[in-house]
C-alpha cells in the first residue's frame, strides 16, 4: 500500500487492512519527529516466546514497526519493547515476568520507552490482573486475536497517559495482508488457520487461542504465490492442528487438498506443515506426501504418551495400537521419511507400566527425533486438578531414560543418508567454521559443507561425506 495516499488529516477507514496502515503512518509522524528531537534513530526490540505460530506473528509485529520507521534491534533497552508471549507452560509465564522485572530498572533511567505484551500469555485474565498490580509500568497489553491491530493499538498508546489493554475473547477477524520482516528471505510460514478444537487436557491452547477457524484455500494460495514471487522457495503451512484444515469453512476443504494446490505454485520448492494430530491424519494426505515431491518428507507426528491409558487420560482420542498402525502405514508408504514428535514424561497418574509402554512405541517407530518434555502442571486445566501427580524425582529419572533412548536410535537413524548425495537448502554462512554454510535436508536435517554466502538461499546438491549423529558434514557436489 502506498503510503503517501492516505489521508492523514482525516478519520481513519474502517475496513482492514487500510485502516492499520492509516495508523502505520499515525505512528511514522510520531516516529521521525521523536527521531528528530533527540538527533537519533528510534530502535524497536521484538522478543519471541514460544511456537512457530508465535514466530511468524512475530515477523509481521517487526515488519509493521519499520514500516513505522523503527529500526530493529534485539536490545530490550530499545525506544519501544514487545514481547510475544507464550502459555504452555507455567515457566513460560515466570520468564516474561521476570524480563519484566528486567525492564523496569530501564524504564526508570528512560521514562520515554514503551513496553507491549501480546500473545497467548495475555489471554489469560488473572495475568492481566497481575500485569495491572504489580506491572503498571507496561503500557499496552494485547492478546493472539487481534496482533493484526499493533499499529493503532501503539497510536492509542502514544496518545494516552494510562496502560491501554485491548484484548479480544475471540478472533473471527484475521488480517493477514499487512508489512512483514522474515527471518529469512527464501523461506516462510503461513497461517492456514487458526485456534483448536482438540481440548487435550494438559493443554491451554484452545482457551486462549480460541476455537478453529480455517482461512479460505484462495486467500492462502495468494499469500504463497506473493511470497514465490518475492524469492520465497520453502513455505511451512501452519496451524495448531492441520489435519483438520477446511472442516469449518461453508465448503469443506480438505488439507490433503489444500496441499496439492500449494505443490502447483511455481517457485515453491519446498512445502512443510506442522503440527498433525495422528487422529485427523488422513490416507488422503499420506497419499499426498507420497505423491507430491515438493511436500517434505519430514512429518512431525506428536505421541505424548505410549500408555492407551495415559493417552485416554490426556483425551488425545487414539490408542497406542492406533498410533502404530498409523506409523507403520506412513512408513511404509513414504520409505525413509523423517518422523519426529512430542512425549510428555510424569502425567499425572504415569506408572512405571505406562512409562515402559512409551519407551516401547520410541523403539518400533524409532524417531529422527523427539522433543521430550516434563509434564507441568498448568492452572486453567483439567490436567491440572487430577490426583496421583507423580513425584518429581521420578520424573526426572524416566525422563532421562527417556532422552537416552531417544537420542540412541536419532543417531542411529540419521545416519542413513551418509554417503549420498541430497538436496540442500543453504539458509546462512556457519557461526563456527570460517569458510562453511549451513543449511538442512527436506528431512529438516541440518548440513554443514564448505562455501560462501553466495549460496545462502539457494538448492544444492551435496554429498554427506560424515554423519554426527543429528547433522552432517558435507560437500558439495560437482553436478550442483
Amino acid at each position: 500500500m502506498n503510503l503517501d495516499k492516505i489521508d492523514i488529516p482525516f478519520e481513519p477507514p474502517l475496513k482492514e487492512p487500510a485502516r492499520q496502515y492509516y495508523f502505520i503512518e499515525k505512528c511514522a509522524q510520531y516516529v521521525k519527529a521523536e527521531s528528530e528531537r533527540l538527533g537519533r534513530p528510534l530502535f524497536s526490540a521484538v522478543k519471541t516466546f514460544g511456537c512457530q505460530m508465535n514466530a511468524h506473528d512475530s515477523e509481521r509485529l517487526r515488519g509493521i514497526l519499520l514500516q513505522m520507521g523503527f529500526e530493529e534491534s534485539e536490545n530490550e533497552a530499545s525506544d519501544f519493547v514487545l514481547y510475544n508471549t507464550c502459555t504452555v507452560r507455567d515457566n513460560a509465564n515466570q520468564k516474561v515476568y521476570g524480563h519484566l522485572g528486567y525492564l523496569k530498572t530501564i524504564k526508570k533511567k528512560n521514562p520515554h520507552m514503551k513496553i507491549a505484551l501480546c500473545g497467548c500469555m495475555m489471554q489469560e485474565k488473572a495475568v492481566i490482573e497481575r500485569i495491572k498490580n504489580s506491572y503498571p509500568f507496561v503500557d499496552l497489553i494485547f492478546g493472539t486475536h487481534n496482533v493484526f491491530k499493533l499499529a493503532e493499538l501503539l497510536y492509542n498508546c502514544l496518545t494516552k497517559d494510562s496502560m491501554v489493554i485491548d484484548i479480544w475473547d475471540s478472533g473471527d477477524i484475521a488480517v493477514e495482508a499487512l508489512p512483514s520482516k522474515r527471518k529469512y528471505s527464501f523461506k516462510s510460514g503461513v497461517n492456514i488457520m487458526y485456534g483448536c478444537n482438540n481440548f487435550c487436557s494438559y493443554c491451554i491452547v484452545p482457551y486462549v487461542r480460541g476455537r478453529e477457524r480455517s482461512r479460505m484455500p484462495g486467500e492462502i494460495l495468494s499469500e504463497i504465490e506473493a511470497l514465490a514471487c518475492d524469492g520465497v522457495k520453502e513455505v511451512m503451512l501452519l496451524g495448531q492442528n492441520v489435519n483438520s484444515y477446511g472442516k469449518t469453512l461453508k465448503e469443506p476443504v480438505s488439507f490433503a487438498s489444500l496441499l496439492r494446490q500449494v505443490c502447483q505454485i511455481p517457485g515453491v520448492e519446498r512445502i512443510r506443515f506442522m503440527t498433525s494430530h495422528p487422529k485427523d491424519l488422513s490416507d488422503e494426505l499420506i497419499e499426498t506426501m507420497r505423491d507430491c515431491p515438493k511436500v517434505c518428507r519430514h512429518l512431525h507426528l506428536p505421541l505424548q504418551s505410549g500408555s492407551s491409558r495415559i493417552l485416554n487420560l490426556m483425551n488425545r482420542r487414539y490408542t497406542k495400537e492406533q498410533y502404530l498402525e498409523l506409523a507403520g502405514r506412513i512408513q511404509k508408504a513414504i520409505p525413509n521419511i523423517s518422523l519426529t514428535t512430542d512425549i510428555i514424561v510424569g502425567f499425572p497418574g504415569e506408572t512405571e507400566e505406562d512409562f515402559a509402554e512409551t519407551l516401547d512405541v520410541v523403539t518400533r517407530v524409532r524417531y529422527d527425533s523427539a522433543f521430550t518434555f516434563i509434564y507441568s502442571k498448568r492452572t486453567g486445566t483439567p490436567a491440572a486438578a487430577m490426583e496421583n501427580q507423580v513425584p518429581e524425582a521420578v520424573v526426572k529419572e524416566r525422563f532421562d531414560r527417556l532422552l537416552c533412548q531417544v537420542q540412541k536410535i536419532s543417531s542411529q537413524v540419521c545416519m542413513r543418508y551418509a554417503g549420498t548425495v541430497q538436496k540442500v537448502l543453504v539458509e546462512c554462512e556457519n557461526d563456527h567454521q570460517i569458510g562453511y554454510v549451513s543449511g538442512r535436508l527436506d528431512n529438516n536435517l541440518l548440513v554443514h559443507f564448505p562455501g560462501d554466502a553466495s549460496l545462502v538461499g539457494k538448492l544444492v546438491n551435496v554429498k554427506l561425506t560424515e554423519a554426527k549423529g543429528f547433522y552432517y558434514i558435507g560437500k558439495m557436489a560437482e553436478n550442483s
